[in-house]
């Protein structure tokens, strides 16, 4: 009598495990055609997808897929904030330490402030969620800035800070939105809550360290495998819930785990291991995109639906300055930065070190992304007026990565920014460099294998410096790649006549592959397509 009830059952949960899995294929496609779009048009695809979530706001029907509050920060944060620490270079941020301390303390610090304030005069929330809606609106997001910035050549110093920026910018809004939220939900800054907001930031950072030191001896395990990879995102996941249920900081553990690691000469792989690793945190980082800005399409459409036409007014006013405040609280610390370490150097007889157009291009550099829609994504649903949150939350990324995103690349060449010509030579003379430093290792070295290396290395160098023949990359580049396209074609041959099996097939292929990738690659500053 009840095996018909069971089986409806059982049904049931297959139905709604298809219309997710249906879902997410229908997201992914969706960002492989806005990634040819944008490739087309020469557009960030940041700006593209956030043209897509609002497309899923507005399409009737949709499905919505709900996602657990804890798991939108691990998910959507810790592999992005990961890749971005292991890849920031220690050297770098104590050389550029004033600016970065600069926009990461105070741009973040200033914009969640008179954010709050505005949510707090304004929207009628509680100063604490103010704060926390500060903390979510406060973080540029590098992803939109990088994808214009690595086809164009703007001065490395501007360039440097832009990218780098992005690290500390998005640790300090999400200790500023730990901290807010917390306080929030305990309802007043009380002793407990003061107390574990005191031992989250250093203990986060010492179990980030910790962590990187077990992995450290963990890694010669697993180095060169395929477990190596998987390792990376379990580890990072691993970590980051650790953190959480010993009440420490996700955010600085991480960061701290993954420039410890960074730091470690045992955390290098393989050659082939980082290529595979490096394409795999790619492909991950942008799925993650493309999942944060449609899923939050579709939330904002319910919000949207279930609000009344007042309601809805009022929160899209509301939407509107605060999108103003941001570009304006980024713009005054940019100029107003800009102008003083002008100032500075001026009085003490040195040129000023960044101009002002410079300073301008940095505060157009505000696009909001991945970091805003996953703290969003992670309010508790008893939240304050969260609907209200949520969807000035996803118009702030939206207005910013469409206005600014858009039009970031016209406005490098109208502020006259753009030194692709430049770069260009600046790029030969250090791929001359660097093979002259290949060249002088094997000084003294006497084998038949080692004059062979030589003149390797010397027709790189030579193919590097003759900067006025603009051909001679491009010759150097079209005959390599020709000789391995034939020695790709004969392994094909090998292999339709039975003379290689399937192992040595692709151990074979590999090597061709390697080989290929030597060849010093067309445009080194041009991102690889997805």
């Amino acid at each position: 009598m009840h095996k018909p009830t069971a089986d409806k059952g059982v049904i049931g949960n297959y139905s709604r495990a298809m219309s997710f899995f249906e879902s997410l294929l229908v997201l992914l496609l969706v960002a492989i055609v806005l990634l040819q779009i944008s490739r087309r048009l020469s557009v960030p695809y940041p700006s593209m997808l956030a043209l897509a979530g609002a497309a899923v706001a507005l399409v009737p029907g949709m499905p919505y897929i709900s996602l657990d509050p804890h798991t939108a920060l691990a998910l959507f944060i810790a592999p992005a904030l990961l890749d971005a620490a292991f890849d920031f270079p220690i050297g770098i941020a104590r050389r550029f330490w004033v600016p970065l301390l600069v926009f990461a303390i105070g741009g973040v610090c200033a914009t969640a402030a008179v954010v709050a304030f505005a949510g707090w005069a304004f929207a009628g929330l509680p100063i604490a969620a103010a704060l926390v809606l500060g903390a979510i609106v406060a973080p540029p997001d590098a992803a939109a800035a990088t994808a214009v910035l690595s086809s164009m050549s703007i001065p490395r110093t501007t360039d440097t800070v832009l990218r780098g920026e992005s690290l500390f910018n998005d640790a300090a809004a999400l200790l500023i939105f730990d901290a807010a939220l917390s306080v929030q939900s305990a309802g007043s800054l009380d002793t407990g809550v003061a107390l574990h907001l005191s031992v989250a930031v250093p203990g986060g950072i010492l179990l980030g360290i910790l962590a990187a030191w077990v992995v450290r001896h963990l890694t010669r395990f697993v180095a060169g495998t395929l477990g190596g990879i998987l390792l990376q995102f379990v580890q990072t996941f691993l970590l980051w819930i650790v953190a959480e249920r010993l009440g420490l900081s996700a955010v600085l553990a991480i960061v701290a785990f993954a420039m410890t690691l960074a730091r470690s000469s045992e955390a290098r792989s393989s050659a082939r291991m980082r290529v595979q690793s490096y394409a795999v945190w790619t492909a991950v980082v942008f799925v993650l995109n493309v999942m944060a800005f449609l899923l939050m399409g579709m939330q904002v459409r319910d919000i949207v639906g279930g609000m009344p036409a007042d309601h809805l007014w009022d929160a899209a006013q509301f939407s509107l300055m605060t999108i103003v405040i941001v570009v304006a609280v980024r713009f005054i610390v940019c100029i107003g930065y800009n102008r003083l370490n002008a100032w500075h150097e001026r009085s003490r007889g040195r040129p000023e070190p960044a101009t002002m157009t410079q300073a301008l291009l940095a505060g157009w550099c505000g696009m909001r992304g991945l970091v805003t829609l996953a703290t969003a994504f992670a309010l508790p649903m008893d939240f304050p007026q969260r609907d209200v949150v949520v969807l000035t939350a996803f118009s702030v990324v939206l207005a910013t990565l469409v206005v600014q995103g858009l039009t970031l690349t016209p406005i490098i060449r109208w502020l006259g920014l753009d030194r692709r010509a430049e770069g260009h030579g600046e790029l030969a003379v250090l791929r001359g460099k660097i093979a002259l430093a290949g060249l002088s290792r094997l000084d003294g070295a006497t084998e038949t294998e080692a004059e062979l290396l030589r003149s390797k290395f010397r027709i790189e160098q030579l193919a590097a410096s003759r900067i006025e023949d603009a051909n001679s990359l491009d010759t150097y580049r079209r005959l390599a790649l020709t000789a391995i396209a034939a020695q790709r074609e004969e392994l094909e041959k090998l292999r339709s006549v039975h003379k290689v099996n399937v192992d040595e097939y692709n151990l074979l292929l590999e090597e061709i592959d390697w080989r290929e990738l030597s060849v010093l690659p067309e445009d080194a500053r041009r991102i690889e397509e997805i």
